[in-house]
């Protein structure tokens, strides 16, 4: 009578794999188990069980588990028969081919690989082990093997030790690497209740005590977004986790805790059923719904959707500060990414569609190169051909949360034309999750934007540079044009201003002389280079000369040309334009600059205004420096006006001293006394021994606001008069 335990298991094997097994497989299967049956009977494990029993183990994990096909379960249900030498490598391959052969042979060999005098933590280890392995289901067959000793430590007598540090070093990190995450965690338990049950019984029960209190948290956490999703239409669902015990037991370790101070024992896990198209704009969209009801710790930010794994794990994960001020990891995925984030390699390659016999070897060269080359970041086929494709998207966010799609390498000027025109035109900068970064950033996935505007902002040639969108492109050029025009306006009154002050007559044909001359399409461009001095205006002077002079002499006698130019040289050239202003000149349209405030008598200059004005500074201005190397062409020669009415102009000065005893009286005495002054507003402060006084008075003009200041120096306790804005 067969016994029922073998008859279920052999049950399971034949259902447990990823991709349903074929005719021929499945009859091929059965043949191994009936084989290894034969040559298991009679013998059973420590505790009683047949044993082909674990045999039957290996292949279901090897299968269910880690997603390897019918030739590893042929190779698991053989793999004791060959390590025991209860059958002739011969005979394996005669029965079951080449492939099953090689393979059970790397087993043997990996198998019994000495390690005594190899740290299986050392780098020289890793190599020589995947050395010797030509096929890497050798491996991942072992890895099943070894995760069923654990389970059935029981089952084992000597080789305890050596499987918890084979384990550890060796088996865990080969998990994780291929993101077979339930296998790594079971790994990582089933070691720590080995090694330390105590303390792994302790934070069990102490995980135990708290899951009501913390299931209550839970459940008000996720109530405010799980209503926001359901209103948006998504179809979701919600699941949570405790971290595994070794996690826990690290942080409490690694900051130094106890057990009440871990603050994320838990994870959120939001699950959304997704279009293939739109599988990273929902999670985004998610992203930011979570994240407008709880702030994000963008440290925490973890982008595995548009950089998937090596192991082909893709998740959008972030930690959000929740109720009572408590961090909560919450991490968003799609059905398919669930999936391939239990099952790892053999689901990511399944979703792809080459999970058959024919594609096998790509897949296991993949495991290689994963486990050759764990330092990669991601080895994710469809990521590359994104990473590739112009039309890869990022998704980032307005400070309100308002989901923005822009393409791969965009910066905040991609952003900021994105919202509107003007905001883009005025962009100074931005705050990306509240920090400052120039418009030259180029945002990632995730970012929470808000742009920084400022009026004294304009387009600049260069921003095309590095804007990666055609409407930011677009608008650019446009603004740059329309800022061309209002230099070229500027241009343009200056030149006619110049024409005027040669006494030369302005007409639509001189000015299409100048442009025909200077190989230019339009006036416009006349002008502009005008305003911005890429065309001197000597230059332009000598060229309608020189037109003139042609035009004059046709049809004259040398005598009259003689008399013209001779008349010319009697008129003085004068280069510059001399504006003369005062107080009894009404029609000249100029102003008194606030930044100096000059008065009269003051060597000034005039700058003219784009309005067409004239500013009136002082030559040591704070701005002139700036205003003569920038705009030389809007500078004109001002003289002052000489009067015989006494007009007055506000002068401001600070005095400072030795605060001795009657000094501000003294000041103000020889200010309205002696000089007889109006003084408009007068403050002094004492610090210490020493004062500081700010006076306006009204003055005639510069000579007479340089007698009150020699008259003030000179008072007893006085250091300094210097006359301020």
């Amino acid at each position: 009578m067969k016994d029922k335990r073998i008859e279920n298991k052999l049950d399971e094997l034949l259902n447990c794999s990823i991709v349903p097994l074929a005719g021929n497989d499945k009859k091929n299967v059965i043949r191994a188990f009936e084989f290894a049956s034969k040559k298991y009977e009679g013998r059973l494990l420590p505790n009683g069980d047949p044993y082909v029993i674990h045999s039957m183990d290996v292949a279901v994990t090897s299968m269910r588990e880690i997603g390897l096909g019918p030739t590893s379960a042929i190779c698991s249900l053989l793999h004791g028969l060959v390590i025991d030498e209860l059958v002739s490598i011969s005979e394996i391959k005669k029965l079951f081919g080449e492939s099953v052969t090689e393979i059970l042979e790397g087993f043997k060999k990996v198998s019994e690989l000495s390690t005594e005098k190899v740290s299986l933590q050392s780098e020289a280890f890793r190599k020589l082990f995947l050395s010797m392995v030509d096929d890497m289901r050798v491996i991942l067959i072992r890895l099943a093997h070894d995760l069923n000793d654990l389970r059935n430590l029981d089952r084992l007598e000597n080789r305890k030790e050596h499987l918890i540090q084979e384990i550890k070093y060796l088996y865990t990190p080969i998990a994780h690497r291929l993101g077979l995450y339930q296998i790594k965690t079971e790994l990582e338990e089933r070691v720590m209740l080995y090694e330390h049950p105590e303390i792994f019984k302790t934070i069990t029960t102490k995980i135990k005590e708290t899951k009501a209190k913390r299931e209550v948290y839970i459940q008000d956490f996720i109530r405010p977004f799980e209503r926001e999703l359901i209103a948006q239409g998504f179809d979701f669902d919600i699941k949570w986790r405790t971290k595994s015990v070794p996690s826990i037991w690290s942080k409490m370790k690694k900051q130094n805790i106890d057990f009440e101070e871990v603050f994320d024992l838990f994870a959120i896990r939001i699950i959304i059923n997704s279009k293939p198209k739109k599988e990273k704009e929902d999670c985004w969209k998610v992203y930011s719904i979570v994240t407008n009801h709880y702030s994000p710790n963008p440290k925490r930010l973890r982008d595995w959707i548009s950089t998937p794994k090596a192991s082909g794990y893709e998740s959008l994960h972030t930690t959000v500060a929740g109720l009572k001020d408590k961090f909560v990891e919450v991490q968003i995925r799609t059905v398919r990414m669930d999936e391939i984030a239990e099952k790892g390699q053999a689901s990511h390659w399944r979703y792809k569609g080459v999970m058959n016999k024919k594609n096998t070897g790509d897949w296991l060269s993949q495991v290689r190169d994963i486990l050759e080359n764990p330092e990669q970041i991601q080895h994710d086929d469809a990521y590359k051909s994104d990473k590739g494709n112009a039309k890869a998207n990022i998704f980032v966010f307005t400070p309100k949360g308002d989901l923005k799609q822009l393409p791969a390498g965009s910066t905040i000027l991609d952003f900021a034309f994105g919202i509107h025109t003007d905001i883009g035109s005025s962009c100074s900068g931005a705050t990306v999750n509240n920090k400052v970064v120039p418009i030259r950033y180029e945002l990632k996935n995730g970012d929470k934007v808000g742009i920084l505007t400022s009026k004294n902002q304009k387009p600049k040639l260069d921003w095309l540079t590095f804007v990666s969108t055609e409407r930011a492109r677009i608008r650019i050029k446009r603004k740059l044009k329309e800022e061309k025009y209002k230099e070229a306006e500027s241009g343009k009154v200056f030149l006619l201003r110049k024409l005027k002050n040669w006494k030369i007559r302005s007409s639509d044909d001189l000015i299409n002389m100048l442009v025909k001359h200077f190989k230019l399409d339009t006036a416009i461009d006349l002008y502009f280079l005008i305003a911005t001095e890429k065309l001197d205006v000597h230059e332009i002077k000598k060229v309608i000369k020189e037109h003139i002079e042609g035009e004059n002499t046709n049809g004259r006698t040398e005598e009259e040309v003689s008399e013209e130019k001779k008349k010319r040289n009697e008129i003085r050239d004068e280069a510059e334009e001399i504006i003369y202003i005062g107080d009894n000149l009404k029609n000249i349209n100029y102003r008194i600059a606030k930044c100096c405030n000059p008065i009269k008598g003051d060597k000034v200059f005039g700058f003219v205004t784009t309005t067409g004005g004239v500013t009136i500074h002082r030559n040591n201005c704070p701005n002139a420096k700036r205003l003569k190397e920038r705009y030389p062409y809007r500078l004109m020669q001002i003289k002052w006006i000489k009067s015989g009415d006494d007009t007055f102009t506000i002068a401001n000065l600070k005095v400072t001293g030795q605060d001795k005893l009657g000094v501000v009286g003294t000041i103000t005495n020889v200010i309205t006394n002696d000089l007889r002054v109006n003084m408009r507003s007068v403050n002094f402060n004492s610090k210490g021994k020493s004062f500081t006084g700010n006076v306006s008075v009204l003055v005639k003009d510069n000579e007479h606001l340089s007698q009150l200041i020699a008259k003030i120096g000179k008072i007893d306790g006085v250091e300094k008069v210097v006359r301020v804005k």
